[in-house]
């Protein structure tokens, strides 16, 4: 028997309230009724207030979730340490990100606390890489109910090529950057961002081998987003400190790699006298360490090492010394950013300036790069 009209709506209400919202098509599927019926049910209840009717998606008040595929809501609840800067009731905002494995879990996590502290709510997208994926996550976010959007973009180098951009300049809605960047004179130059300072968390790096008598330094590194800035920075930290840059030049290699990355470092330490290394990720200097010990060099006792990222770094044969993105602190910052961008559009405020924020990382000491670890 089907349950009378008033048990339906209360049945609707009971599932919207506690998933956010849904398809109109998926809960009439759920409910066992017609698209048609459904449809009338969720109008009654919209004439009522009590649900929104959205783009064939019925909404819980005070609160929207995307029901796109490929597209995963993250929970409003907030563990954030640091008391509200604001209020921002009821505010949905769109994450876009590739990935939400190891250094962009922490980033993710960090922008749903900060969103979630100001009474909003993160819906999240997930390209996985492929870069006309964007634009189709960001049409889902939007669809249902983001006002804004944190994206972390596909582009390959970190920056976009060939109108790469356009889909972000196209959507019309308050938007910030994370973990990318445009060059100047790109249009996307022009949108805020925040990210990491790599070159800086490279720097840092190199001048802790040279503090550590180090002299012939290299690198190998990963191609992808990062790799340009973590290069830009080892080599003005080689050159500003005086070191042998020619018998250490960086290695950009291929993710996994890993024989090529062997032979280039034991050539370095055999031929040209390099005695340290920066290695782009931590999973690849995990990978190489034994590889390079079997080929008769130790760490840290012939080659130091550095990793970056610091995603699991701690938990290498070697625990490795490595450079830590402050990835909680980027998603918490882009978020704010883009909760005051939105207050800014609602009161009809003059916007302040367009923000290029850049974050440092740390150098967490461990036994790759042979120094004790300092005393605290």
């Amino acid at each position: 028997m089907r349950p009378h009209v008033d048990q339906r709506h209360e049945r609707v209400l009971e599932l919207v309230r506690e998933r956010g919202s849904l398809r109109v098509a998926d809960l009439a599927a759920e409910l066992g009724v017609s698209a048609v019926t459904l449809r009338r049910d969720v109008e009654a209840l919209a004439g009522q207030g009590r649900v929104h009717r959205l783009h064939g998606a019925v909404v819980w008040p005070g609160g929207v979730s995307t029901v796109g595929p490929r597209t995963r809501q993250e929970p409003a609840e907030s563990t954030a340490s640091t008391p509200s800067t604001g209020s921002a009731e009821g505010v949905v905002i769109g994450m876009i990100v590739p990935t939400t494995a190891l250094l962009f879990a922490d980033i993710v996590r960090g922008a749903r606390e900060a969103v979630g502290a100001q009474g909003g709510r993160l819906v999240l997208g997930v390209s996985g890489y492929v870069d006309t994926e964007d634009a189709v996550q960001a049409g889902h976010l939007l669809a249902g109910g983001a006002e804004g959007l944190l994206v972390a973009p596909s582009w390959s180098g970190g920056v976009p090529v060939g109108g790469q951009e356009q889909w972000l300049l196209d959507r019309g809605v308050p938007t910030v950057l994370v973990e990318r960047s445009a060059p100047p004179g790109n249009p996307a130059a022009a949108l805020d961002r925040v990210r990491t300072d790599r070159a800086h968390g490279a720097a840092v790096a190199v001048g802790h081998f040279a503090a550590l008598g180090h002299h012939r330094i290299t690198a190998v590194l990963q191609e992808g987003p990062h790799a340009a800035q973590i290069s830009a920075g080892y080599d003005s930290a080689v050159r500003s400190l005086g070191l042998d840059h020619a018998r250490g030049a960086p290695s950009v290699r291929e993710h996994g790699d890993y024989d090529s990355s062997v032979d280039y470092l034991v050539d370095a330490v055999r031929e040209r006298g390099v005695t340290a290394a920066l290695v782009h990720s931590d999973e690849d200097a995990i990978v190489l360490v034994p590889r390079l010990q079997a080929r008769g060099i130790r760490v840290p006792d012939d080659l130091a090492l550095i990793a970056y990222d610091d995603e699991v770094a701690p938990l290498a044969d070697v625990p490795l010394t490595a450079v830590a993105p402050p990835k909680r602190a980027v998603g918490e910052s882009a978020a704010k950013l883009l909760l005051q961008r939105l207050a800014e559009r609602g009161s009809g405020r003059r916007p302040a300036p367009r923000q290029h924020v850049e974050l440092l990382p740390e150098l967490r000491i461990r036994s790759s790069c042979g120094a004790k670890r300092p005393a605290h």
